[in-house]
């Protein structure tokens, strides 16, 4: 798997912004990947240490159109932990 297709987009909330300030991002990244693939994704990708990683599995609602009711996709959730001194630019702005 690709460091791209683990990853696939950062979680950009209030909570996660504030959380940068002590080097923990936020991602949403593929179901099926494991703690170990996702810290090697993010080193390879950014180019830093990753210390933690902590994942958390979201079930998809149920959501009713008229009549009719449909299920959103689960997506699964990553906390990286970065070592002291490490940022990762693209959530700076820069």
């Amino acid at each position: 798997m690709n460091s791209f297709d683990i990853l696939r987009r950062p979680i950009v909330t209030e909570k996660s912004t504030t959380q940068q300030e002590s080097g923990r991002y936020t991602f949403e990244v593929d179901p099926g990947a494991t703690k170990l693939q996702i810290k090697e994704a993010v080193e390879r990708a950014f180019s830093v240490d990753v210390v933690k990683v902590n994942t958390m599995n979201f079930n998809g609602k149920r959501k009713r159109f008229g009549p009719r009711f449909a299920q959103k996709k689960s997506w699964k959730k990553a906390v990286v932990t970065l070592a002291p001194g490490g940022s990762i630019t693209i959530f700076e702005g820069v």
